[in-house]
């Protein structure tokens, strides 16, 4: 397994949200405190930033240099071929609430958490899901919404909500876009909170783990961890796969505990096959 560190920011606090644009491959992460949304090039090694005026924390592709980023005031259309961003719309969300991390489902619904801001406040949080210009609350009273995936074939939603230390699966409807909670599917006893994951084409999760120093692969059939990439920052953020199967994963900013990386920092691992 080899490991680079592809981008790092000695003062960037949170570097989070990686998504990988598989038709023309590019990577989009955030600076979330910082308002910046990144591009890299993985081919060039150029890497492109816009800032907006609010927290931004989760990007949406829609098409070659053009994504939709969520900010605290609101959703974003940026391109990176012109380095301008214009305003989209807002979802109603509470006053002392920001989002976090979100996903797109196969039918375009753009799905997206929140959490207290500036300060975490218990329960303040919901799950929105936003199509055709309406949104609605889809999971209520979450208090830091991190980490969605979606089952390949689109029936079942994984999702955690960091404090509860557990991953949450939810029947999804994508028909009508509607969950309905079944189980905690996985459990974290360490030092690790789950924060942002991924899943595979095996149907196995991977899960960055804040407090953790690593990204942990998981069986949501049975719980079981099965493998973990550690990593020399302890606030492991959230991680998304490329074409070649491979991971990149982001890392926030650690300032107390010692024997860590004090910046924030993209990464990229090469996954051996026996992983």
């Amino acid at each position: 397994m080899t490991k680079n560190l592809i981008y790092f920011s000695q003062s960037a606090e949170l570097f989070e949200g990686p998504i990988f644009d598989f038709k023309h491959q590019l990577l989009y992460f955030v600076s979330i405190l910082d308002g910046l949304v990144y591009c890299y090039n993985p081919n060039t090694k150029e890497i492109l930033s816009i800032k907006l005026d609010s927290p931004s924390s989760n990007v949406y592709v829609v098409s070659k240099k053009v994504v939709l980023v969520a900010s605290k005031n609101g959703f974003y259309e940026i391109d990176f071929n012109t380095l301008k961003s214009t305003f989209k719309f807002q979802i109603d969300i509470a006053k002392n609430a920001r989002y976090n991390d979100g996903i797109e489902d196969s039918s375009g619904r753009y799905i997206i958490g929140t959490m207290g801001y500036p300060e975490v406040i218990n329960g303040i949080g919901n799950v929105y899901s936003y199509h055709n210009g309406a949104s609605k609350v889809i999971i209520e009273n979450t208090t830091i919404s991190n980490g969605l995936a979606f089952s390949d074939d689109n029936k079942t939603l994984y999702f955690i909500d960091t404090p509860t230390k557990k991953v949450a699966k939810y029947n999804y409807n994508i028909e009508t876009g509607n969950v309905e909670f079944i189980d905690y599917v996985i459990e974290f006893n360490g030092d690790g909170s789950p924060d942002g994951m991924c899943i595979d084409k095996n149907g196995m999760l991977w899960i960055a783990e804040w407090g953790g120093a690593c990204v942990s692969q998981w069986n949501p059939s049975t719980g079981k961890k099965i493998n973990e990439i550690s990593l020399p920052f302890i606030n492991v953020t959230s991680c998304c796969f490329d074409d070649k199967a491979n991971l990149y994963i982001t890392t926030a900013k650690n300032d107390k505990v010692n024997g860590y990386e004090k910046g924030s920092g993209l990464f990229y691992v090469e996954i051996n096959q026996d992983i």
